[in-house]
């Protein structure tokens, strides 16, 4: 992964005092998201990424050991610059600001944005250990905006203080992960809405159960009464008396 911050930004020895550039990181997971969407994980090469960036093979080595830290950090970087935390939607509701980050996309870069993510999915399969990066990558923005916008609806007594909302927040961006990575489809305004209307919005609007643990599931006596229990045996009993000779 990336090294110190004082460590020198080109191939050539450090000067004294010289700090890390990071506009160059930038470019550098610019460049790793283009070669990767245009060759694949397969066809992606440090020396390409260089080529793009305009880098020294040498200057990305030390900043990114392997080619699969490099591609999880270049999609990072491209889920970072897809939700700002601090510009959340706020329409007054979940359901509108959950719905509000999504950003319209062209049928080109989505389809780059998919190759991007199917790049990413064979590289993982070969080293599983980096699923947790994977998943600090693509999934935790998008579930700390969304709790983010929980927080908010329950401030505002839109949703009950008790509702799982740390669960419920990594819901749409883990679904999300695996339309893309396991199913190879893209993330779309069709399956965004099915899920905040289909799972979100149901999910906060249901209570916890108040039935303890251990007891048989009965609700108190409010729901099911002794009165009402008792009053068929009292009419049979009147019926029958009315029936005596």
């Amino acid at each position: 992964m990336t090294q110190n911050e004082d460590e020198p930004a080109e191939v050539e020895p450090a000067r004294p005092g010289r700090k890390r550039d990071r506009s160059r990181d930038a470019k550098i997971l610019e460049a790793a998201l283009e070669v990767l969407a245009e060759v694949g994980a397969a066809g992606l090469t440090m020396d390409l990424v260089a080529a793009r960036a305009g880098a020294g093979k040498a200057t990305i080595y030390r900043r990114w050991t392997s080619k699969t830290e490099l591609v999880i950090d270049a999609v990072a970087h491209m889920k970072r610059n897809q939700v700002d935390l601090e510009h959340l939607p706020d329409t007054g509701t979940l359901r509108g600001d959950l719905l509000g980050l999504f950003k319209p996309q062209s049928i080109e870069e989505g389809e780059r944005k998919l190759k991007i993510m199917t790049g990413l999915a064979s590289l993982l399969s070969q080293e599983q250990a980096l699923a947790e990066a994977a998943n600090s990558a693509i999934v935790e923005p998008w579930a700390e905006a969304h709790l983010a916008l929980m927080q908010r609806a329950v401030a505002r007594g839109e949703i009950s203080a008790s509702a799982d909302i740390a669960t419920l927040s990594q819901v749409i961006p883990s679904m999300a992960a695996y339309r893309t990575l396991v199913q190879r489809k893209p993330f779309d305004w069709a399956f965004l809405v099915s899920m905040v209307d289909g799972v979100i919005v149901p999910a906060v609007r249901n209570q916890p159960s108040d039935v303890p643990p251990g007891s048989t599931g009965h609700r108190p006596d409010h729901t099911t009464s002794p009165a009402h229990e008792s009053a068929p045996p009292r009419r049979a009993a009147r019926v029958g008396t009315r029936l005596k000779p």
